[in-house]
């Protein structure tokens, strides 16, 4: 569920992640696509006084991620949602909610973005990884980011791999997210 390559590798990128967003995040966020874990736990660690919403489309990785809650004690200050992130982005209970939205390997950066930006309060932000391939290559047009209401992004570069720090910088449109599917079908950029 972590994806390639050692675990130690995941968890120091966590860590990196949480350096890039700051050490003393306080606020509510979301682990978009959180599969296994990473980086909402080790976020959930780092950040003591943090709480978290761990999204996952596949139930099995939900009972996983409830079970890792469970163990870890965590359950205090944290959730595991299941299902499609455009779906839940348009849910009351979530729409505009969340301080900061964290993603790791969810999809591509308009993908990404246009999934995440429904769940942020005004002047929230969305981290999200990014791969160490990516160098200086922009993969965050300043005409697709704006169009999504967001703006940047700032980038933290560390040891294997970098993050992408963007803002909620204006009204998201009702009309983010597109339906299930269409924002990976269609990205946007």
């Amino acid at each position: 569920m972590l994806g390639p390559g050692p675990v130690e590798a995941h968890l120091e990128h966590a860590a990196q992640m949480a350096d890039a967003i700051g050490p003393d995040f306080s606020g509510h966020f979301l682990d978009l696509g959180s599969g296994g874990g990473v980086p909402g736990l080790v976020l959930l660690e780092v950040w003591p006084l943090a709480t978290g919403f761990l999204l996952d489309a596949r139930r099995r990785r939900c009972r996983f991620l409830e079970g890792a809650l469970r163990e870890l004690d965590l359950l205090d200050r944290a959730s595991v949602g299941w299902g499609r992130a455009e779906e839940l982005a348009r849910d009351r209970r979530l729409r505009g909610t969340f301080d900061l939205v964290v993603a790791r390997g969810f999809g591509g950066p308009a993908t990404t973005a246009e999934c995440a930006v429904g769940f942020l309060v005004p002047d929230g932000r969305l981290a999200v990884s990014e791969p160490p391939e990516a160098g200086n290559r922009d993969r965050w047009p300043v005409e697709g980011v704006a169009a999504l209401g967001l703006s940047g992004p700032s980038r933290y570069r560390g040891p294997g791999a970098g993050v992408a720090i963007l803002e909620r910088a204006g009204v998201v449109s009702d009309r983010w997210p597109r339906r299930t599917g269409v924002p990976a079908r269609q990205p946007l950029w």
